[in-house]
């Protein structure tokens, strides 16, 4: 909306303010600037508000607006007078205005940074947290605009204002003041505020995807009249799904006559159906979706799921189309999934809701799917069933231009129903969100991701959203400290999902091997090394073993203290006749699930190879009641007496392959008793998993409980695997997972010793000098001696480098320096290129001095050309680098790797997310493959790698503390036995890039 002409011209309309934001009951709501164009809908507005709430707003009676007073709440300058309106619909349902003040409460300009602030909500919305919102925006809008402080004058009756200003977490005073509550509120964020802020987002966001899982009635639009087609579908999908909820079918060109369509009330728009209407299926073309959005709007729909296609993954124009239909639903209250969208699925009891294009619903489960994609999504829906593995809810959300997967993120982060999350993405539209969401989530629930479109550097079709410019493998990175796993493919996101979803976490990464086939413990032993696990030598019950054979090995390896997890192997059994023989799947799936069952609480998986019968054994409904203790053994010749001093009563043999000091031993210490968070401790037996319900010590491991009616049907359910590097894959995942999940329960710090050595306001004033008042947009790199002095600030130091234009310069910073000195070159196709020759170590005099310093000229090129410069020799030590940069899309990032080709040429190179805690730094430095050379690797000394975590945690500050600083590299950075030298630094300034995870709450617009 723009301003009119009578508006102070060099005040222009603020558009930036304007923004939609999800209210505590899941609906949508536009905030925006008041303007001159507003005054009919002001004095609208008005005329619906109580003369309670109006006396709460004037002190005194006021039933209706003066023309002057609608002259005063149109009129603003944008500076010292502003005033925000929430709409929906286009009609304002809540205002806000603040006006600058001096000291004595008169109006003013700046520099006085004090403004009064008042409100008023309409009664109708009252209590849906508008007026929280409004406060976050008005706020930012003052911060903007140099006010620091809101002052209110609330009377004490009014509860629920005071309620809104004392809970929104900023610094405040109170005081009783002729008859009246003053209120002084300090605008600076405090970690409370952001935190209240970030709850009040969550309930908010998890209540609009509730809305849409679980409507309590459904209009399919585009229902043909004839059976055939998208919406005809949808219906036959949502009653086949036995939906609980009422159901409509809608198209304009059915007849007056039609009553019903499948057996549901037909009818041509749902104004006609007459009643409410929570959740509209549109499945019309792309032309006709704009009316259809408009009907809604106008009946009170709660939410669309968009079908049609059309939009931004058809170009430009389709993509202006996309924009518009999430600017006309949102104006409505309405959120989208879609378009393009493949549909949803609620398989909750009290729901099942299966508004998609499947034409099955999964079976109920604990397991969240999410996909950006209908063909991915489709496809792990088949692999999940083949599994027999069982959803919570399943969303394929195509070009998702309203809800995404932050919002799922937000829903299942308390959703009792689901212990699990998989999320197929092919673009990340908030990074620095989806990352502060998913360490929250997997601190209580895993979440698991494939990330699709890794190398493209766009995004897929459809998909308006930033483009991030850091490579693939530090996305990962940064996924894993958020402890997501991440997954290459959409097979091992179902193989890790199905583990988490029906076994405990594991302890630690000892794995016991058992089965009836020596190659394939073998196999199993081999990736459990490949995979950092610490595999137990494998245990062969030769081919003749039984099904009791492997339960009491079974048995015997859950109950023993060194290990913490199990991979049973099998192979079909060998008749009498040299035939291969499957033998009784069930018989084997019973014993196996009867010994997990009654075990310590530790993973169990399976390696079969055709043996598909246990499979779907293994994965099919357990019984109520445990099996008996004794089975027949199967077509399978009878196993023999145990030989003697065989451990279980079973033929068996331990196979010892040759020791590489990782293989466990009888002598390795007990594993913790402490359990992954959400997991009880292990017990000494535990009933078999019952359908409906978790046996005890064998719960998902969402700390959630079930919610009343939700059965927990995967609980206690053992994953198989037809390869033994799938299973050890999803175990690895698992243990990396648990690792994850203890260490988050005590998070790391910044140590406070760093606060004494650190001048934040003076490097900001050094900052504010080097780019000046008018800043170039694209930056500036600073000169060696600014960064320098710009490090200093935080307790950097750089080792001086002395330029040498010539020989005699070169002999003259040798001598104030002091030999031994170093002669490098800083030309930049040179620098840091000591293969090239361009560095030369350990010069103890002049005349070695000016023997390089000829031959480094006579070799590269002219001083000119090489720019070289003298050094102090430093400290023997190890070559690294630490570097920070800011991607406009994901963040502030800390990288880490040793210097040369380690990282530049390997890749060897670790990352982690800034503000870096000490335990971020110390993780970092022992997370990349060449670490071990910092740990006294073939016998060298080790480095002092504390100080090397200090020094980390110096730059994560620096750029935490100054976004201005856009890039930072410390190269090299020898670290001694003793302490460390930075022998480079090179350092970048620019305007800081807009932040996506600060500010009041906003739902992206793209």
């Amino acid at each position: 909306m723009e301003p009119t002409p009578e508006q102070s011209p060099h005040h222009a309309y603020p558009d930036h303010w304007e923004a939609d934001v999800v209210l505590r009951d899941g609906g949508t709501a536009r905030i925006r600037p008041i303007t001159t164009d507003d005054a009919e809908r002001l004095v609208s507005f008005y005329e619906q508000v109580s003369d309670e709430s109006k006396y709460y707003r004037f002190f005194a009676p006021y039933p209706r607006l003066s023309a002057r007073d609608v002259h005063r709440f149109t009129h603003h300058d944008y500076v010292d007078r502003v005033g925000l309106a929430v709409t929906i619909g286009g009609e304002f349902i809540a205002t806000v205005r603040y006006d600058r003040i001096d000291g004595q409460g008169r109006p003013a300009s700046a520099p006085a940074d004090e403004a009064e602030v008042a409100f008023l909500v309409q009664d109708a919305h009252q209590g849906r947290g508008v007026a929280s919102a409004l406060l976050e925006h008005i706020a930012a809008v003052a911060r903007e605009r140099g006010i620091r402080r809101f002052a209110a004058e609330v009377l004490p009756a009014n509860n629920k204002m005071i309620k809104v200003f004392r809970d929104a977490g900023f610094t405040q005073q109170r005081s009783f003041e002729d008859g009246s509550v003053h209120l002084t509120l300090d605008l600076e964020p405090t970690a409370e505020s952001l935190a209240v802020q970030r709850a009040r987002e969550q309930r908010a966001e998890a209540r609009s995807v509730q809305r849409l899982l679980a409507p309590g009635s459904v209009a399919v639009i585009g229902v043909g009249r004839a059976p055939g087609g998208v919406g005809r579908s949808v219906l036959r999908n949502l009653l086949g799904s036995g939906f609980t909820g009422r159901a409509y079918a809608v198209n304009t060109s059915f007849d007056a006559g039609t009553g019903t369509v499948e057996g549901v009330p037909a009818h041509r728009s749902v104004s006609e159906i007459g009643e409410q209407v929570d959740l509209a299926v549109v499945a019309v073309p792309a032309d006709r979706v704009p009316a259809v959005v408009a009907d809604c709007g106008e009946s009170g729909v709660q939410g669309l799921v968009v079908l049609s296609a059309g939009y931004a993954e058809r170009g430009a124009e389709g993509r202006e189309r996309q924009r518009e239909l999430v600017r006309q639903a949102r104006s409505y209250g309405m959120r989208i999934i879609g378009p393009n969208a493949f549909g949803i699925i609620n398989t909750a009891p009290e729901v099942r809701l299966n508004a998609s294009l499947a034409p099955e619903s999964p079976k109920a489960g604990r397991i969240g799917l999410f996909t950006q994609s209908g063909a991915i999504g489709i496809a792990v829906l088949a692999g999940l069933h083949r599994r027999s593995a069982g959803l919570s809810a399943f969303i394929s959300a195509g070009n998702r231009a309203d809800v995404s997967g932050n919002d799922f993120l937000q829903y299942w982060y308390e959703d009792p129903g689901t212990d699990v999350a998989l999320l197929y993405l092919e673009s990340l539209g908030n990074p620095r969100k989806f990352t502060r969401l998913a360490r929250r989530t997997a601190a209580v629930k895993p979440v698991v991701v494939v990330k699709g479109a890794r190398h493209s550097g766009t995004n897929p079709p459809g998909h308006a959203v930033p483009v991030s410019r850091i490579p693939d493998a530090t996305v990962s990175a940064l996924m894993r400290q958020a402890g997501v796993i991440r997954v290459d493919t959409v097979t091992e996101m179902v193989d890790v999902g199905v583990l988490l979803a029906g076994q405990p976490l594991p302890d630690g990464p000892r794995v016991a091997i058992l089965g009836n086939s020596e190659s394939l413990g073998l196999l199993t032993y081999d990736a459990c090394l490949a995979e950092g696990l610490r595999p137990r030598p494998p245990r062969d019950l030769t081919t003749v073993a039984s099904p009791q054979d492997f339960r009491n090995a079974l048995a015997e390896a859950l109950a023993d203290r060194t290990c913490d997890a199990v991979i049973v192997t099998a192979i079909p059994w060998v008749g009498e006749d040299g035939e291969a023989e499957t033998g009784d799947g069930e018989v084997l799936a019973a014993a196996l699930r009867e010994a997990a069952a009654t075990g310590p609480a530790k993973p169990v998986a399976v390696v079969h190879v055709e043996m598909g019968g246990l499979a779907q054994a293994l994965a099919a409904a357990t019984s109520t009641a445990a099996p008996p203790a004794h089975r027949p053994s199967g077509p399978g010749p009878q196993a023999p007496s145990a030989a003697p001093g065989a451990p279980g009563g079973s033929a068996a043999r331990i196979l010892a392959p040759a020791s590489d000091g990782r293989t466990g031993a009888p002598g390795d210490p007990a594993p913790s008793t402490t359990r992954a968070p959400g997991h009880p401790a292990a017990s000494p037996g535990r009933a078999l998993a019952a359908e409906g319900a978790p046996s005890p010590g064998r719960a998902p491991v969402s700390e959630a409980a079930p919610s009343p009616g939700r059965p927990a049907p995967d609980a206690g359910r053992i994953p198989a695997y037809p390869a033994a590097e799938r299973a050890v894959r999803a175990l690895a995942e698992a243990v990396k997972y648990a690792q994850w999940r203890r260490q988050a329960a005590t998070p790391g710090k910044v140590p406070e010793f760093l606060d004494d050595t650190i001048d934040e306001h003076g490097t900001a004033a050094l900052i504010g000098r080097l780019l000046g008042p008018d800043p170039d947009p694209r930056g500036r790199p600073l000169t060696h001696d600014e960064a320098c002095e710009l490090l200093a600030g935080y307790g950097i130091a750089v080792r001086p480098a002395l330029p040498a234009p010539d020989p005699e310069a070169a002999v003259a910073a040798a001598g104030q320096l002091g030999y031994p000195v170093a002669l490098k070159t800083t030309a930049p196709h040179l620098r840091h290129r000591a293969d090239l020759g361009g560095v030369r170590l350990d010069l103890a005099g002049e005349n070695a001095l000016r023997r390089a310093y000829d031959e480094l000229t006579d070799l590269l090129g002219t001083p000119a050309e090489l720019r070289p410069v003298v050094q102090a020799m430093a400290p023997r030590g190890v070559d690294t680098v630490v570097r920070a940069s800011i991607d406009a899309a994901a963040g502030a990032v800390l990288s880490f790797g040793l210097a040369g080709a380690p990282s530049e040429l390997l890749g060897d190179t670790a990352h982690r997310l800034v503000p870096a805690t000490d335990r971020d730094a110390a993780e970092l430095i022992r997370s990349i493959k060449a670490a071990p050379v910092l740990f006294g690797w073939r016998g060298s000394a080790p480095a002092d790698t504390a100080a090397l975590e200090e020094l980390l945690l110096r730059v994560s500050r620096l750029v935490d503390d100054h976004p201005e600083v856009v890039s930072a590299a410390l190269e090299p950075v020898v670290v001694a036995t003793h302490g460390l030298t930075v022998l480079g630094a090179s350092v970048r300034l620019a305007p800081p890039p807009a932040r996506s995870d600060l500010g009041p709450r906003r739902l992206p617009s793209y």
